[in-house]
């Protein structure tokens, strides 16, 4: 392959992250969404640029808020009961938005740690429904919360 793949959403066309459906919060230059469906761990969730900007791209304005907001988030989630840590991570290889994923790890899911969350994310069977959609509503809480 000589070049790189064009991006999901390039320019704006067709982009599924540019849609306001299903965001658990937002402000003028963010959103934060789940997956569209339960995964193996109790929460994953994105933090996501409203403009199509990828991580190396950010501004100062966006960068500068940046930090505030992964503690923030990272805060959320953790307050789920049952999580022993959060791990964030930045995967910039789908869609022309940057984003930074929010993966919880099980409390004393000690073979969960490190990067192997991600990997066990896409191999245990999917959280409940009716337990990751309580799961979403807490950290949609804390996070409108402020």
């Amino acid at each position: 392959m000589e070049k790189e793949p064009l991006r999901h959403g390039v320019g704006g066309v067709d982009c599924g992250h540019c849609d306001p459906s299903g965001v658990l919060w937002s402000d003028e230059h963010w959103v934060v969404r789940p997956l569209a469906q339960p995964s193996g761990l109790p929460v994953v969730v994105l933090l996501e640029t409203k403009r199509h900007v990828d991580f190396p791209d950010l501004d100062d304005e966006l960068a500068a808020e940046l930090g505030p907001l992964l503690l923030r988030i990272y805060r959320a989630v953790a307050q789920v009961p049952g999580i022993g840590n959060v791990h964030v991570g930045r995967w910039g290889e789908g869609s022309e938005h940057c984003h930074i994923w929010f993966i919880a790890r099980p409390a004393r899911m000690t073979q969960f740690r490190s990067s192997f969350a991600a990997i066990w994310d896409d191999v245990l069977p999917p959280t409940p429904e009716t337990v990751w959609r309580e799961n979403l509503e807490l950290v949609r809480s804390a996070l409108n919360a402020g």
